[in-house]
């Protein structure tokens, strides 16, 4: 089966065709840059540049994966949470698709996507497993008794880990997105010169906070002259991502031993990581593993909503034509 996905949830325009879950075809991304001037995404801005670059971006697609519209089998699109505006321009244009050549159509959930990338990726992942996924709008921890039958185990309550990474990198005046280029700084630094608080580390539930992390930094940054600020920079960096990324790990594998779950996986844009890839490594014990998927399928892109579509079909069938786009919608 030929899957075309499309995914346009925020500041990525991105096709794929995938075939039978399983296979990359192609995947092509483009990410408006524009948006670095303001420090944040523009939902204007973005909906105007989807709706200008989704046309070539689904034909380069095809071509790439040297298929016609006419060989595919059906078309996903993600149908939230996101931003409304970049959503219904993905979700129009694949409808549209649908409905013009009679090909099924089925409504993604975006975060159903970034769970999806492991299964595009590791054959070997058991169904049932735990699944962390961490991204700049939701840090969240499921249990995953098989696709689509999730509970879940706890979320954040306040800002996402890749929303605070973004936050301390504005801060420290890296620009926008900084998660990246804050991994990148923290890797020429010293974790330990600052022990910044793990929030609800040692709490029993499995929820997340780090508007706190996030404010522990922003004061510590400005009691410091410029010249210590300059010179503890990837100090601060990598005390920072010392502090978020271990709460993030520790939990996970404290919810893998008390549910005797041996299979972890994690996921989403924070999942490009250097230090949540190192550390769950030097972490895991026994017979547990870790699966994660490779940089290009953490960020937002098609490939991994066209997989969730592929099962989603598979276990529901067809979305309804109507389906809308819903800003805030839930994984459970």
């Amino acid at each position: 089966m030929l899957v075309l996905g499309i995914e346009s949830s925020c500041d990525e325009t991105s096709v794929a065709v995938i075939r039978d879950g399983k296979e990359v075809l192609a995947n092509i991304i483009l990410s408006q840059n524009e948006h670095s001037k303001f420090g944040g995404v523009v939902p204007e801005v973005a909906s105007r540049t989807h709706l200008k670059t989704i046309i070539p971006i689904y034909e380069e697609a095809l071509e790439k994966a040297s298929v016609t519209l006419s060989e595919i089998d059906l078309i996903a699109a993600t149908m939230g949470p996101g931003l409304v505006g970049p959503l219904l321009v993905g979700l129009t244009f694949a409808k549209g698709l649908a409905y013009a050549n009679s090909i099924p159509f089925v409504g993604v959930n975006h975060m159903e996507g970034h769970l999806s990338a492991n299964y595009l990726t590791h054959d070997d992942l058991d169904a049932h497993h735990l699944s962390l996924i961490v991204s700049g709008g939701h840090t969240m921890l499921l249990e995953v008794k098989s696709f689509g039958e999730y509970e879940l185990l706890g979320n954040t309550k306040d800002d996402a880990a890749g929303e605070a990474y973004d936050k301390v990198a504005k801060i420290m005046g890296l620009g926008y997105p900084g998660g990246a280029v804050l991994d990148k700084l923290a890797q020429d630094g010293d974790s330990s010169y600052m022990k910044f608080p793990r929030a609800m580390i040692h709490d029993k539930s499995y929820m997340f906070s780090y508007s706190g992390l996030k404010t522990a930094v922003s004061l510590h940054i400005k009691s410091l002259s410029d010249d210590d600020f300059k010179h503890n920079k990837a100090n601060i960096a990598a005390s920072f991502q010392e502090a978020a990324i271990e709460v993030l790990v520790e939990k996970t594998l404290r919810a893998a031993k008390e549910k005797q779950i041996s299979h972890i996986a994690f996921a989403g844009g924070v999942a490009a990581n250097s230090r949540i890839r190192s550390m769950f490594s030097e972490r895991i014990r026994g017979n547990q593993k870790v699966f994660y998927p490779p940089i290009s399928l953490c960020t937002d892109n098609a490939a991994m909503i066209a997989t969730a579509g592929y099962f989603r079909y598979k276990k529901d069938g067809p979305s309804e034509l109507i389906t809308n786009a819903v800003p805030y919608l839930k994984m459970v």
